[in-house]
């Protein structure tokens, strides 16, 4: 292929640049172009109003970390060959090529029990066939079955170029600060030692700050309570339409495709062979329904979606002890009242559940950190850490969302 040089202007970085006429070529394609229109932090920008980039945004992100880290990584003395070098950066655009319409929100609503990262296989599959298996390295990194392990913790590990991005940009674009970590100094400080990904012990500083910044952002953002409450109405909304059709009423959307997975929603649906329909779908569909749905005979779909559309939110409560069970009866008969509904269409309006996010978990893959001397030690048995026990924990809180008085 030729060679080519294309600079995009980011908001977060400056200028991101594209070097490799492969790279321009995914970048271009409609499977990488669907996700300018899939919102990185869904239902967000209702709490954040600047919160409205896209997951096209976010993974040209973490492609220009990920040219960071290799250039580093290869001036230590790594060893990564072009072709390498290439399959990780090829991995690392298309890792969230996966998500369907408002991503995790509607990830178990629309292709019942598949994950994006499975959908992501596919369509990296799919490519790879229509560029001549020039996607063989990349997909090797992405599952995990490349020999040089420390390029798909780059690409999916505790210390990813992925977390290292959307950390930073969705702290730039709702303005809470408290996202912004040291990405540079990280990156700077990267290593391998035996094959793994680890982080030189000047870092570790940085390192706590990194981990301590998803913490925050967790509660502050992902899952802010107005956030959880459009979220789970969204939910509530789909999971009503197919009640529906299960019962033989007329429920249509605004576009074929999201037609046909609403219809076809069963865990043996083969999406290997409907994958053209799933990369036609983004949020404009899921919003452009819900608006036509605002009008429907079903009251209850009806109001769910007005509701939505117009920001009348479901009042949420967050707290650490379980919802008092006298407090939910009573949202449950305050709103069969108000609405005329039997005690079953109640849980549409009226529900509980849980949330909860971990900061550390040193059971899952670990964050070394590689001494002078030549040892490593998790972070978590660092010397005078932060992120020790406390942070380890996974912090759960219960929720219940319920009609405004």
């Amino acid at each position: 292929m030729p060679s080519v040089r294309k600079i995009i202007n980011d908001p977060v970085y400056g200028f991101i640049t594209i070097d490799d006429a492969l790279i321009l070529e995914i970048i271009s394609h409609p499977v990488y172009q669907r996700l300018r229109n899939i919102h990185q932090m869904a239902f967000a920008h209702l709490v954040y109003p600047g919160a409205v980039h896209s997951r096209l945004h976010h993974s040209l992100g973490a492609y220009h970390l990920m040219c960071m880290a290799l250039h580093e990584l290869k001036s230590k003395g790594i060893d990564i060959t072009a072709a390498e070098e290439l399959g990780a950066k090829a991995a690392i655009l298309l890792h969230d090529a996966g998500h369907g319409p408002f991503s995790h929100a509607l990830e178990n609503e629309l292709i019942k029990d598949v994950h994006h990262e499975t959908i992501s296989l596919l369509l990296m599959q799919l490519l790879n066939r229509e560029l001549g298996g020039k996607l063989d390295t990349a997909i090797a990194i992405f599952t995990n079955q490349h020999p040089k392990k420390f390029l798909h913790q780059l690409v999916s590990g505790q210390l990813d170029v992925d977390r290292m991005d959307y950390l930073n940009r969705d702290s730039f674009f709702t303005g809470v600060a408290e996202g912004v970590i040291g990405y540079d100094r990280i990156i700077k400080m990267l290593t391998v030692k035996d094959g793994e990904l680890m982080v030189e012990e000047k870092a570790i500083y940085s390192i706590e700050k990194f981990l301590v910044s998803r913490r925050l952002m967790y509660w502050q953002v992902y899952l802010h309570k107005t956030v959880v409450s459009a979220e789970k109405m969204l939910v509530k909304i789909f999971q009503r339409a197919k009640e529906l059709i299960a019962d033989g009423i007329p429920v249509s959307t605004a576009s074929t495709d999201l037609d046909f997975f609403l219809q076809n929603n069963r865990p043996d649906m083969p999406l290997a062979e409907h994958l053209d329909k799933f990369i036609r779908l983004d949020d404009h569909d899921i919003m452009a329904t819900i608006k036509q749905w605002c009008r429907h005979t079903d009251k209850i779909l009806s109001r769910l979606c007005t509701l939505l559309v117009e920001r009348k939110l479901l009042k949420v409560k967050l707290q650490a002890a379980p919802i008092d069970p006298a407090f939910l009866e009573e949202r449950r008969k305050e709103a069969q009242e108000k609405l005329g509904l039997n005690a079953a269409e109640t849980a549409y309006f009226v529900f509980t559940g849980e949330a909860s996010n971990t900061t550390y978990n040193p059971g899952d893959e670990r964050i070394q950190i590689l001494f002078k001397d030549g040892s490593t030690k998790d972070i978590s048995n660092v010397d005078n850490a932060l992120i020790q026990q406390s942070l380890s924990d996974t912090v759960k809180k219960q929720y219940i969302c319920f009609l405004k008085s």
